[in-house]
């Protein structure tokens, strides 16, 4: 059964157990999954209320982005499992063998390569439910906030599933490449994920 196709209750159950899969990846691309379909939900809110008539077709705008991040982001959940499970089979392979080290470079490429889409997609949610924060219907401002955390957490726990393969990649300067585009994107987009919990906070009365 495919990852997405599964109740809440069995993928947490799994998520839990010894399981190879689903792991840290797939679970931040559901966070993150999660957090943009908390701002189509403010757009949804939003949309057909007078009140802002003036920003609705900025809305519907946003609500089509959102939706085409939500769509990738659960696909994510699912490649995250398929490209891990090659790393789990090399990892099995005896230290002596010959072709370890190219299988397991190849390996790690893989299992890099979706987290590191993941935290894209999340920089993306963000920067989405900013504007959701600025423009949506005030009764829905805190799930604006709320989206924002779960992408800014998404984010974070996506790169640290970088960085574990990184870390063993024979090539150095591929590893530092793609180590460089994690920081570049963490010295960013938590802080801006952080300002809307700030603001909606402000907003509805926080200190």
């Amino acid at each position: 059964m495919e990852m997405m196709q599964k109740s809440c209750g069995l993928f947490v159950d799994e998520l839990a157990s010894k399981a190879a899969v689903p792991g840290g990846g797939g679970a931040s691309a559901l966070v993150g999954a999660v957090g943009i379909a908390l701002g189509n939900m403010v757009g949804c809110l939003t949309l057909g209320k007078a009140k802002y008539a003036a920003v609705e077709p900025d809305i519907l705008a946003l609500n089509e982005k959102a939706s085409a991040l939500r769509a990738r982001l659960k696909s994510l959940v699912e490649a995250d499992a398929v490209a891990f499970a090659p790393l789990a089979k090399a990892y099995s392979i005896p230290k002596d063998d010959p072709a370890r080290a190219a299988v397991m470079e190849s390996a790690l490429d893989a299992a890099a390569a979706v987290p590191l889409e993941i935290m894209a997609c999340c920089c993306q949610a963000i920067a989405l439910l900013e504007e959701y924060a600025a423009k949506g219907s005030v009764l829905a401002l805190s799930d604006a906030g709320c989206g924002a955390l779960f992408c800014a957490a998404a984010l974070q726990a996506a790169g640290l599933n970088v960085t574990v393969n990184t870390r063993l990649m024979a090539d150095r300067a591929k590893a530092a490449r793609l180590d460089a585009q994690v920081e570049e994107m963490l010295r960013e987009y938590p802080a801006r994920a952080n300002a809307v919990y700030e603001r909606v906070r402000a907003r509805l009365g926080g200190k």
